[in-house]
């Protein structure tokens, strides 16, 4: 019960839910497109197993953004349907690397997806999220640090089938390392986007919402990721330099835009569907 009073204490204070919404957002737009980039591999795979294991990630990555837009309903920001497909992209404020495409075009008109470049991206994105989560295990937002706990056992799992991955292409001969680099040189100048927080970076911090600052995540996760990219040889790009925009400030590339116009087109077709 005291818990509970604790929150909803916390909750009336304007600062404290502005910072716990800015932060929801982050998360759930985050989970939601990536889950989306993922989902296009469907098909496209470098074999059927790895069609499935894809897809199961972006339900796990869907599902996740699902909870977040449930929490975000509850705080009166809207229905979670809406939230989800109904957003311009100026509203989203997922990190920038994340809406990147996976190659030349769309899969409406047979693109070039980069195999290597999207498991860079993802290692990069997953190892944040386990920085994250692991943080948010002790958010002072309750509900949001219960969800983290079992978000992590998931999250888990992405991160060993990555790091598998980065395994097999580092050590496969001079091409696919080759392609590797390549696709971590693409990561590299969007990455820092993960870790700015948007304009309520300083009091997401100061409420305990997320309690470390973007400049400790950054730390944290290249810690992490020198660690991943050391254990097979391949060689710290440096530190990463400004993003060119901040997403968590809504501001994104026309990429996204396309992004969401695939994915929202059923429920704009058929709004009375249900998620």
């Amino acid at each position: 019960m005291a818990a509970v009073e604790n929150a909803a204490a916390a909750l009336a204070a304007p600062e404290y839910r502005n910072a716990l919404v800015s932060l929801l957002y982050q998360f759930a737009d985050d989970e939601l497109v990536l889950g989306h980039r993922d989902s296009e591999w469907l098909g496209l795979g470098p074999h059927i197993e790895e069609d499935i294991a894809f897809a199961s990630i972006a339900q796990d990555e869907v599902g996740h953004a699902a909870l977040a837009f449930r929490f975000l309903e509850e705080l009166g920001e809207g229905k979670v349907d809406d939230l989800a497909f109904l957003r311009p992209a100026a509203d989203r404020r997922n990190a920038g690397l994340l809406e990147v495409p996976n190659g030349e075009g769309t899969y409406r008109v047979e693109p070039r997806f980069d195999w290597a470049f999207a498991l860079a991206r993802h290692l990069a994105y997953d190892l944040f999220d386990r920085v994250r989560l692991e943080l948010l295990t002790r958010s002072s937002y309750q509900p949001l640090a219960q969800v983290a706990v079992k978000m992590q056992r998931e999250e888990h799992y992405h991160l060993l089938h990555h790091r598998t991955w980065l395994r097999k292409l580092s050590h496969a001969g001079s091409e696919a390392r080759e392609r590797l680099e390549q696709g971590l040189a693409r990561v590299w100048p969007e990455v820092d986007g993960l870790f700015t927080l948007g304009p309520t970076a300083t009091a997401i911090a100061a409420q305990g919402i997320l309690p470390a600052t973007g400049a400790a995540l950054r730390a944290a996760w290249a810690e992490q990721m020198a660690t991943e990219l050391g254990a097979v040889d391949l060689p710290w790009p440096g530190d990463p330099p400004p993003a060119p925009r901040d997403g968590r400030a809504g501001e994104h590339t026309p990429a996204l835009g396309s992004l969401l116009d695939v994915m929202s087109e059923v429920y704009r077709t058929a709004p009375e569907a249900r998620w």
